[in-house]
């Protein structure tokens, strides 16, 4: 069915596997997130979901930054080149020291004007600014971990990283029940007691980075040899990893104007939506998982020389791809009678929250291929530049002028303004397919130093 070389499965899984696992801890702690918050009242859950978005952007400049730092590093790794593996590290730690920093600074002193771009409620911006001040420090040691992290997994060290995160995201599980329902003697703290503990799973995740990073032998361990980077590979940087770096600002920040958008229409749609992000997420941890080992496992055999089975490779990931997305979709559909009942939320957020699972089994699909496509297969090969154009078409030319005239200028009704959401992914398909069949994305990025 997949029309696989002998191997291909091995290698896949191999990186495969882990992340997978990885990302299903993930999304099954942003799950125990909204079930206790939400277990507490409405306001809180719907708050923490405004104020996290602060996190979501960071994390999609994360996945950016690790999508572009994979792109080279892979292919140097494939070539068993640290030296130069090292240097690529140096440049993704001050790009995202640089967006933490900023984050971490105005969630602590102005966490009041921060939540006021999300929502204009006045109780759900001042639970919210709660939420940014106690999770501010999490944004510093994720801007150190999350490079490193994204090395490691481009250099095949993919099993140790996914320990350091699981053990992290476990941690904050745990915490997350303490401080929230003020278990094991400790005080009921809340919505503020969900952003400790981020912040405190998150500093003990750098302290692992930290006992690994000296342990490790390919990332050298003078700061010289980080942060000394030749002219040639910032170029190279910027020519190749920068697009994608963009692209997905460029894509969070539209896909956050639906946050924008759904904190104005109310409590009952921000609600709904949150629960239904986190649900998605975790079913799609597979499709996500594969998209993730594509980069690493193309690049490689980019760098490698192996030219003659990427694209071979590249069309069984897809065709993998296709049939989990069905399952998927399977699966969110079987789960749409059976979430409401976990979360406490009005009758009405649970109206929508039915209707917005439906949807989200057909938007996954999309969702997943176009992942796949842009931010692995083109980009492994350097083509990061007609993501960042498609993405820009796709999302404000299209799916944010759509939502906002439904919302603010037409005055729809709220589904009919979260189905205009979810134009994007089905906009940029045809058009990435096409790009894909034409086999131009497939280039060697390294050179000697």
């Amino acid at each position: 069915m997949l029309k696989a070389r002998e191997g291909f499965l091995n290698e896949l899984l191999v990186l495969i596997i882990p992340i997978i696992l990885q990302n299903l801890i993930t999304s099954a702690v942003s799950m125990a997130d909204v079930i206790m918050l939400g277990r507490v009242d409405q306001v809180s859950l719907s708050a923490s979901s405004l104020a996290s978005q602060v996190q979501f952007l960071l994390n999609i400049v994360y996945f950016g930054l690790a999508s572009a730092l994979t792109i080279l590093a892979s292919q140097y790794w494939g070539r068993k080149d640290g030296k130069t593996v090292s240097k690529i590290f140096g440049i993704g730690l001050i790009i995202s020291m640089f967006f933490s920093s900023l984050a971490a600074l105005g969630a602590f002193f102005l966490p009041h004007v921060v939540i006021r771009f999300w929502t204009n409620i006045g109780e759900l911006a001042e639970a919210g600014s709660v939420y940014l001040r106690f999770a501010a420090a999490s944004y510093l040691f994720s801007g150190i971990t999350q490079p490193y992290l994204a090395i490691m997994k481009s250099c095949e060290r993919v099993k140790k990283a996914t320990f350091i995160s699981i053990t992290t995201f476990l941690l904050n599980v745990v915490l997350n029940a303490v401080l929230i329902f003020g278990l094991l003697g400790m005080p009921r703290m809340g919505i503020s007691g969900a952003a400790l503990a981020t912040s405190l799973s998150r500093g003990a995740e750098l302290l692992l980075c930290a006992a690994d990073f000296r342990t490790q032998e390919i990332i050298r361990k003078r700061p010289s040899q980080i942060f000394s980077v030749p002219g040639e590979l910032v170029s190279d940087f910027a020519r190749y990893c920068l697009p994608a770096f963009i692209n997905d600002a460029v894509w969070a920040l539209a896909y956050n104007m639906n946050s924008v958008i759904m904190g104005h229409l109310g409590s009952d749609i921000t609600a709904a939506a949150s629960i239904v992000g986190v649900a998605r997420d975790l079913v799609t941890t597979v499709g996500f998982g594969i998209s993730a080992a594509a980069a690493i496992m193309l690049g490689n055999e980019i760098g490698e020389g192996r030219t003659d089975i990427v694209k071979q490779d590249a069309d069984s990931i897809l065709r993998l791809c296709l049939i989990v997305c069905v399952f998927q979709g399977l699966v969110l559909l079987a789960l749409t009678p059976v979430i409401p009942g976990f979360v406490k939320i009005t009758d009405t957020a649970a109206g929508y929250m039915r209707i917005m699972l439906m949807i989200s089994t057909v938007y996954q699909l999309g969702q997943v291929i176009n992942t796949v496509l842009i931010a692995s297969i083109f980009r492994c090969g350097g083509d990061a530049g007609f993501g960042l154009r498609l993405d820009i078409v796709s999302m404000w030319f299209v799916t944010v002028p759509l939502a906002l005239l439904s919302a603010f200028v037409f005055r729809h009704p709220v589904m009919v303004v979260y189905m205009f959401m979810c134009t994007d992914e089905f906009f940029k398909l045809p058009f990435a397919v096409r790009h894909y069949l034409k086999g131009t994305w497939i280039n060697d990025l390294t050179r000697e130093f």
